[in-house]
């Protein structure tokens, strides 16, 4: 972060014990530059821009750009990376996922897209929900809270003039109780205060507990919140995933089964 050199930070893949490293960061000294990923790097990503008001990228890794080529909702990373401060940038919904991994199948694009993308809505009709992004794997993330590294409230007072929240999030291992404890100790925290709305990515997880399904966990919190909830977007380890940026401006907008995110990169 600190070699004039290099301008952008692509992990490889996550990091189980990332968490290790916030402590030792010198966030006063830190340069401006991307850093791009998912999984256990959003620990670093979300911390980044809560501490410093950098903008950070939640996408693809290094790993998922091996291919010949990308899809075109990966491929996006490129060009929403080069949208300047005071531009826009305008993702769509992918056409199809991948259901599975298949390591022992290589494709020339990596993914196995097979199944139909649909962006689902609590309220089962059209939504759109404006405000600062903000979000990664909540498996994760949720160990910020109480810590120096995620104090919301004054990211919001130092550098987005007190505007609404979107959280996005993405599950990866959790089953539905501790999904819905963890999304609890969120709204204690105060991370869901100034929200105007919830995006959640497609998950592997999510097993029910005792018929309690991750429907049944976005209804409540829905109903809790009073906010629109969008889910199964392009996020997380659900391939393909959309380019979000913590910190930029945007506007969300799902119906039919198909969403947009325009991002527009204003101080």
């Amino acid at each position: 972060m600190a070699n004039s050199e290099i301008d952008i930070i692509i992990p490889p893949w996550g990091g189980e014990l990332l968490v290790e490293i916030l402590e030792l960061i010198d966030f006063e000294n830190i340069r401006n530059k991307w850093i791009l990923g998912y999984s256990d790097i959003s620990s670093l990503l979300l911390a980044i821009t809560l501490k410093t008001g950098i903008a950070t990228a939640h996408g693809t890794n290094l790993i998922d750009l091996r291919g010949e080529f990308s899809d075109e909702t990966t491929a996006m990373w490129q060009s929403v990376l080069s949208t300047k401060t005071g531009e826009s940038i305008i993702q769509r919904s992918s056409k199809h996922y991948q259901k599975e991994w298949q390591h022992d199948n290589p494709t020339p694009c990596v993914f196995h897209l097979t199944e139909q993308t649909l962006w689902k809505t609590v309220a089962n009709h059209k939504v759109k929900i404006q405000g600062r992004l903000l979000g990664g794997c909540i498996d994760i993330i949720r160990h910020l809270i109480g810590t120096p590294f995620g104090d919301v409230q004054n990211f919001r007072n130092q550098h987005i003039n007190r505007e609404p929240v979107i959280w996005y999030l993405e599950n990866c291992e959790m089953n539905t109780a501790d999904l819905r404890r963890s999304l609890v100790q969120m709204k204690l925290a105060g991370w869901f205060d100034h929200c105007s709305g919830l995006l959640f990515g497609r998950s592997p997880a999510n097993t029910p507990v005792d018929n309690y399904t991750v429907e049944d966990v976005y209804q409540d919190l829905a109903a809790e919140l009073d906010i629109p909830i969008i889910y199964d977007i392009d996020c997380g380890h659900v391939p393909p995933q959309i380019t979000f940026i913590n910190g930029a401006y945007a506007e969300v907008e799902v119906a039919e089964g198909n969403g947009t995110v325009l991002q527009i990169f204003r101080p």
